[in-house]
């Protein structure tokens, strides 16, 4: 049994049922935004009875219950309720209707993308010339009715009453399908051109009248999700519709108003979580996707626990679940019922990442992964801050850093995390999350990491200014800089103009062992000199006035090895350090990290960025 009809549907019924209010858009349908040079390329396809594709329609009154709207141009006033909502053929439809239903000026835009009001008409004689494309036939006029040149100081065109419309032989479009006011018009005005004008009506706007279009009908029983994913599959040529947007027009339909409850009111009513986020230091940049995302964990979650509880097994036991599918099927009062408790879930993964060094979203290597964290802050609340279970969370989520697991398509990761984590919390003899078991770090790795577009290039700068990195200029340690808000990067140790000199490749002297978290006013002093040179430049100057012995503390806690830097020697420097971030990344991790382990990336080889370049 299918869930869809094929049919074929005259143009013009179509077009009046869009009038009516019979066939309107599930509000999930963006605007209208077809160019004036779509719309005449669709008209004279029509004219010339060419396809111009099938259109798919939802039967209403079924399970997918949508907010809905009528085609743009339409007076909702004055439609009735809805019978079939347009999936896919919106541009199309509302373009049709606009020219050939309406009696006002088509808002379009022009080649040049502004926003124009015309409108169309045919050139008849044009229209009939033998074998021709009818392309120079339909044109447009501005809301005025008239075309002109020189900067609109001559009327090439005067089209502003049916008289001269008559004279000029231009046949309105808005007339094609019901010309017979205009017809009685040209008799009586020139009965000399009727003939001609039959012979027009007959091969040219009989194409309208007849024309048939194909429709695929999808019936009312078809459920919610696949609504969504079909009219997604149909869809491709345009923007693709967020799990929000979809969720949010379905929520509409039960008077739920979710954009408000995400984003907030102007008039300060409704706060908005969004608002709520931004207020904590790394969920400024949290999406609503991501958050339906976490109620879907957490539902899936539950209904699996109660189906275990109940005995069934195999199949019959719900899978914990983030996919875009699940997420569409979300019930309102699902929704509502764990939003409250996930918001203050992803504030504590907040409290959590921040004592794990992190403060600013800039360098989080995945938003991602902090979405299975913020479920499982809700089921096991403030116990996170016991140190055992404390430890565990920050050594799965260490592997999901430096093993870079959290990028790509993630949906099956967070769903397994979800359950692995909150069953190796409460037992301690459970297996160790997957994520855990996956992460593998190849110290090759190291070499290859050059730009902040790397998880693993991000957490490793974290975990330089979490080990008690100073600044070389202000001494203080580098986090407290960060916190500060004081200007900070992470920038080249031996400087690339230096590397360049001694013929260092680019792929050696880029990479993260070369670099550590810099103040921009270190950074300046230290240019394209020798180290050497920086060291001693640095030393001296009159607001710093540091001792050898300070200034190689402070280089030691870069993991930096102070008589290689201080004697020029690159070779050395780079090996000793990349030894001692392997041992870094080790102990976050909690594994050792073997020659071989683990998949690396590709080369990132971004170009580094401007702040980076010194």
């Amino acid at each position: 049994m299918t869930m869809f009809d094929s049919t074929k549907g005259a143009l013009s019924k179509l077009l009046d049922e869009v009038v009516e209010g019979k066939i309107q858009l599930p509000d999930f349908q963006r605007g209208w935004i077809w160019d004036d040079e779509h719309i005449r390329s669709l008209l004279v396809s029509i004219a010339r009875s060419f396809p111009i594709g099938s259109i798919m329609l939802l039967e209403a009154g079924g399970a997918a219950k949508f907010q809905i709207r009528p085609v743009e141009g339409i007076d909702q006033s004055q439609t009735r309720p809805a019978e079939r909502l347009i999936l896919d053929g919106q541009q199309r439809l509302t373009s049709l209707t606009q020219v050939l239903k309406l009696l006002n000026a088509v808002s379009t835009k022009n080649d040049q993308g502004k926003e124009v009001k015309l409108f169309y008409y045919i050139d008849i004689e044009k229209a009939l010339i033998q074998n021709g494309s009818m392309e120079d036939a339909f044109f447009t006029v501005d809301h005025s009715r008239m075309l002109k040149t020189n900067f609109g100081r001559d009327i090439v065109l005067d089209l502003s009453s049916a008289q001269k419309e008559f004279e000029s032989f231009c046949f309105p479009c808005t007339q094609i399908l019901n010309s017979d006011a205009w017809e009685e018009g040209l008799m009586a005005h020139d009965p000399t051109k009727f003939a001609r004008y039959m012979e027009f009506r007959k091969s040219v706007l009989n194409a309208f009248r007849e024309y048939q279009m194909p429709i695929i009908e999808l019936k009312k029983e078809t459920s919610k999700e696949a609504v969504c994913l079909v009219f997604e599959k149909v869809n491709t040529g345009g923007v693709p519709l967020s799990v929000f947007e979809l969720v949010t027009a379905t929520y509409a339909a039960d008077g739920y108003n979710l954009r408000d409850d995400w984003f907030g009111r102007k008039d300060g009513s409704i706060t908005g979580r969004k608002r709520k986020f931004a207020t904590k230091a790394l969920l400024g940049d949290l999406e609503p996707t991501d958050f339906l995302q976490g109620i879907s964990l957490l539902h899936s979650y539950e209904k699996r626990a109660e189906d275990i509880d109940n005995e069934r097994t195999g199949k019959e036991v719900t899978a914990v679940s983030a996919k875009r599918e699940h997420v569409l099927s979300l019930p309102l009062d699902v929704y509502k019922k764990w939003a409250d408790k996930l918001t203050n879930g992803f504030f504590e993964a907040d409290r959590f990442l921040r004592m794990e060094g992190f403060h600013s979203p800039r360098y989080l290597p995945y938003r991602s992964q902090i979405i299975p964290l913020a479920a499982v802050m809700v089921q096991i609340g403030e116990r996170w801050l016991e140190p055992v279970i404390r430890e565990k969370l920050s050594k799965w989520f260490w592997c999901g850093v430096v093993g870079e697991l959290y990028g790509g398509a993630v949906e099956t990761r967070i769903a397994l995390d979800l359950q692995d984590l909150l069953a190796w919390i409460d037992k301690n003899d459970a297996p160790e999350p997957k994520t855990v078991i996956d992460s593998g770090f190849q110290p090759t790795r190291l070499d290859s990491l050059r730009t902040r577009t790397s998880a693993a290039y991000r957490g490793i700068y974290i975990l330089l200014q979490r080990q008690g990195s100073r600044d070389f200029f202000w001494k203080a340690k580098m986090v407290d800089l960060d916190r500060d808000e004081c200007k900070i990067d992470i920038h080249h140790i031996f400087p690339r103009e230096w590397c360049e000199t001694q013929k260092i490749e680019p792929r050696v002297f880029n990479s993260i062992v070369n670099k550590t978290p810099i103040s921009y006013k270190a950074n300046r002093m230290i240019g394209g000199k020798a180290p050497s040179k920086y060291l001693e430049q640095i030393q001296k100057n009159a607001q710093v006035q540091m001792s050898n012995n300070e200034m190689n503390d402070i280089l030691e806690s870069h993991l930096i090895n102070s008589d290689d830097l201080r004697s020029d020697n690159f070779h050395d420097f780079y090996a000793k350090r990349r030894t001692l971030l392997i041992k870094l990344i080790e102990n976050a991790t909690g594994k050792e990290v073997l020659p071989g382990g683990g998949e690396s990336p590709a080369d990132d080889d971004v170009e580094e960025d401007l702040a980076e370049a010194v």
